[in-house]
């Protein structure tokens, strides 16, 4: 794992602790809907229509989505399980996060 990645899934686990995030398929979209997340974490290994929906969900929003390692590193990030999706509620951790995965 490079430096870059320990990176933004350490600052992904602080947010997990300042509970900045929310996890979970259904959650995270009713959340989209409601405009309460920043940025949404996808799994590479998400099931083909679980990724159309969320990518879909969140273009008609205007969410930007970062497509992330696997449900395993996500999970642990977070000290949970495996997890597929994952919402940014904080808009300094969202844009911290996109700026360390962009490099």
């Amino acid at each position: 794992m490079s430096n870059q990645d320990q990176k933004w899934i350490s600052l992904l686990g602080l947010a997990a602790r300042a509970r900045e995030i929310v996890t979970g398929e259904e959650m995270v979209l009713q959340d989209v809907r409601k405009k309460r997340v920043c940025l949404v974490l996808l799994a590479a290994d998400a099931s083909e229509s679980t990724a159309k929906k969320v990518k879909d969900k969140c273009s008609h929003y205007h969410i930007p989505v970062k497509q992330v390692a696997d449900r395993t590193t996500l999970g642990s990030a977070i000290g949970k399980a495996e997890r597929v999706v994952i919402g940014i509620k904080n808009r300094g951790f969202a844009a911290k996060i996109t700026e360390l995965l962009d490099q």
